[in-house]
């Protein structure tokens, strides 16, 4: 039995991941970097990664967080071990992997 190709696992009570299976057994990779803190200043979203850095990023590069009031973004919480950001009273989620490339939806 050789090595099996990673596949991709979205497990709810673990990061995301990939397992890779060998001969010998089976292993996890997880996906990085998480966030570690998000905090907002004014109408800036701030996000600290797990890899050191700090991104931020206008809430008006969102429609839903565009028409949010300042108190409903203070409301932001860490989600999925670190890998999303939600505001629930908005229903509005933003994962890492978007916010590390830039796709936000409003130029």
């Amino acid at each position: 039995m050789g090595n099996e190709g990673p596949f991709y696992s979205d497990e709810r009570d673990e990061p995301p991941h990939i397992h890779v299976e060998t001969s010998e057994g089976e292993c996890k990779f997880w996906l990085k970097p998480f966030i570690s803190l998000a905090r907002n200043k004014g109408r800036t979203i701030f996000v600290e990664l797990t890899d050191g850095r700090i991104i931020g990023f206008p809430a008006g590069r969102f429609k839903i967080l565009k028409e949010a009031t300042d108190k409903q973004l203070q409301k932001v919480k860490i989600r999925l071990n670190g890998y999303a950001l939600r505001w629930e009273e908005l229903d509005e989620d933003i994962t890492v992997p978007g916010i590390v490339a830039g796709k936000f939806q409003l130029p």
